[in-house]
Order: structure tokens, then sequence, then C-alpha cells
């Protein structure tokens, strides 16, 4: 019995930090400016640096969110890198955002009692 409750407590807690890393990574305008620019495919880092008047720096630090939250992909062909939106994750999030809707259950959150009988 115990196990079961360890088994589950532990999906539970992956399913929720799953999307505390996905809707952290989309709540910033900069990295949705992103997501947006790559919506028409694959671009090459400099020319999301232009396209959004971003210090390298900056633009680099909203990527790797993307990428670790996994909504983006980088390739690398010489010294530039080329980003492309993951719509498998996008698909994930939409599926999560759903969850949230009254009677949903996609988000299975423990509740130990109720405070209110």
């Amino acid at each position: 019995m115990y196990y079961d409750d360890v088994t589950t407590a532990n999906f539970i807690t992956r399913d929720l930090d799953r999307a505390v890393a996905l809707f952290h990574a989309l709540s910033d305008p900069t990295r949705l400016a992103v997501l947006e620019l790559l919506r028409g495919g694959e671009l090459c880092v400099c020319d999301l640096q232009t396209e959004l008047a971003a210090a390298q720096s900056r633009l680099s630090f909203h990527l790797r969110v993307l990428r670790e939250a996994g909504l983006v992909t980088d390739r690398r062909e010489g010294r530039w890198s080329y980003y492309s939106v993951v719509p498998e994750t996008l698909d994930e999030v939409r599926d999560l955002a759903i969850g949230l809707r009254p009677g949903g259950n996609l988000l299975p959150v423990h509740r130990s009692g109720t405070c209110c009988v």
C-alpha cells in the first residue's frame, strides 16, 4: 500500500513539474515572440536576434529556457544555430491547458482531505 502511494506521488510530482516547466517557458513575452517567429519555420539565431532587437546574451537565455522545456529544438551548422518549434510539445501544452478546465483531469493533484466538509 505504501509503495502504491509513493509511486502515485512520484507520477503526480513529475506531471506537475512538467506542467510548471512548460507554462513557465510560455510566461515571458520574449519567449512567446520567439515561438511566434518560429511558426513560419526554422530560423537562424542571428535572424531571431535581428527580428527581436535582442542582445545575444538575453536571447540565448530565452532560447535555453524554451529548449529545456522542449518547446524548441536547435541544430548547429558551422558557426550558426538554427531553431525550430517542436509541435508535439505544443500539443502537450494544449492538452494540459484543456485539463485545467472544470471537470478536466489531466493534472492529477493529490488532495488529502478537505477543509470545508
